[in-house]
């Protein structure tokens, strides 16, 4: 099974588990019915954000979507290549750690995701703009910086491709 059908088979899943219609799920996400209809039978590849604002939506971690894979799964966005590297499930809280790059000159703001998350990034190579739309800050190679996800947030790449580590905290 692709991508696109392994994660329109478990964004269903996920979706009638909690006993939410798919017009439902459309208003809550603000996606498309029918982009929604299409990603659940794996007609459309889903993207960084559909699948960010699809899983806040339901209320758990992006990871519940891709964890378990045959393969890794690489999602983009519109600046953010992510590759999920690991899910930990603990008591307080769910972790994911990905490898992300983020693409030379582009800026992606993400949408706030659920109350209590944080993210953490360590840059590996390159300069990356991140945080909070009101508080970013330039992080360099070596350097980590971490914020409130829980809000509206941004990744940019003013100068050449950024490569990061990402670790994303969800409470439970």
């Amino acid at each position: 099974m692709d991508l696109a059908a392994s994660v329109g088979s478990r964004l269903r899943e996920l979706r009638e588990a909690q006993g939410i219609s798919l017009s439902e799920l459309a208003r809550r996400s603000k996606i498309g019915k029918g982009t929604l209809s299409e990603l659940e039978s794996g007609r459309r590849n889903p993207t960084l954000e559909t699948l960010y604002a699809l899983t806040t939506a339901l209320g758990v971690p992006l990871s519940t979507a891709l964890h378990g894979l045959a393969s890794p799964a690489k999602i983009s966005g519109h600046a953010v290549d992510a590759v999920l590297v690991e899910r930990f499930e603990a008591e307080a809280c769910v972790t994911e750690t990905y490898r992300i790059r983020i693409r030379s000159g582009a800026t992606q703001e993400s949408a706030a995701h659920s109350p209590g998350t944080t993210e953490h990034v360590i840059v590996l190579a390159g300069i990356a703009r991140v945080g909070g739309l009101a508080d970013t800050a330039l992080i360099g190679p070596g350097m980590h910086g971490s914020w409130a996800a829980d809000v509206p947030h941004l990744y940019q790449a003013p100068e050449g491709d950024v490569e990061a580590l990402l670790i994303v905290r969800y409470p439970r």
